[in-house]
């Protein structure tokens, strides 16, 4: 296995459906942890790399309606 974290910046603050999607994206297989910044404009992805490349981990968080920028 091989942890790799991506952040990715959100284009508006973050909705009670938008936490319930990132609960969501933790069943994905391959993804570890999804952790939303203190500030609330950024999402941090823990992902293994040996199962996911960094485009298909951010069509998994698009594909849940997260509002990347």
């Amino acid at each position: 296995m091989t942890k790799v974290q991506l952040s990715f910046k959100l284009s508006r603050p973050l909705e009670d459906a938008d936490l319930r999607q990132i609960a969501r994206v933790h069943a994905v297989f391959g993804i570890l942890a999804v952790r939303v910044a203190s500030s609330g404009d950024e999402l941090f992805v823990e992902y293994d790399a040996s199962r996911l490349t960094p485009k298909e981990v951010q069509g998994t968080l698009t594909a849940h309606g997260l509002p990347l920028r």
